[in-house]
């Protein structure tokens, strides 16, 4: 799957491009939208993006998880060796892959409430834009309609911005890049 950016200047062609994807059958959940004015979206039948398509969220979960279980395993070993001659007979087995559970857990946690104040780079890049009563949509397509999506609407709505995440933007987003 891959995602494109529909930057819409106005609501009416919001909810048109929106009719225009579900004839071109792509899912009502693959059309997410996002803008100030998104109560009339959702009377016109239209898909609000939530927390999970507007922030790093997700992403902030993988890292969480990607980090807290080799912590919960450095901490499991820790507290065996302090518990062990304090308290005998602890199963190092079980220690280790609870802290391991505790460590990924723990990490998913605090990182997703880290995750849920940034925004999707492409949220971040229109934010201006939607604050000025435009609306963003965000398409998942599969890979190999990319190009067709992205005729027929720019075709019958040559004023829409459409845009997809390059990998620069992908990296400096991520806090890899320059």
């Amino acid at each position: 799957m891959s995602r494109l950016y529909f930057l819409t200047p106005d609501l009416d062609t919001t909810v048109n491009i929106a009719h225009e994807l579900n004839d071109l059958k792509l899912k009502k959940d693959e059309v997410h939208v996002t803008g100030r004015d998104w109560k009339h979206l959702e009377e016109q039948g239209v898909h609000n993006a939530t927390l999970r398509e507007t922030s790093d969220v997700v992403n902030a979960a993988v890292r969480g998880l990607k980090y807290g279980i080799p912590l919960g395993l450095v901490l499991g070993i820790v507290a065996y060796v302090i518990l062990d001659n304090a308290i005998g007979g602890i199963s190092f087995v079980l220690l280790i892959l609870g802290m391991m559970v505790f460590g990924g857990l723990f990490g998913i946690w605090s990182s997703t409430m880290i995750g849920v104040s940034v925004h999707d780079v492409k949220v971040d890049k229109y934010e201006d834009d939607i604050e000025n009563g435009a609306f963003l949509m965000m398409v998942d397509v599969p890979a190999n309609r990319e190009d067709e999506i992205y005729s027929a609407i720019h075709r019958h709505h040559p004023e829409v911005v459409i845009d997809k995440v390059t990998r620069d933007e992908l990296k400096h987003h991520l806090g890899t890049g320059r």
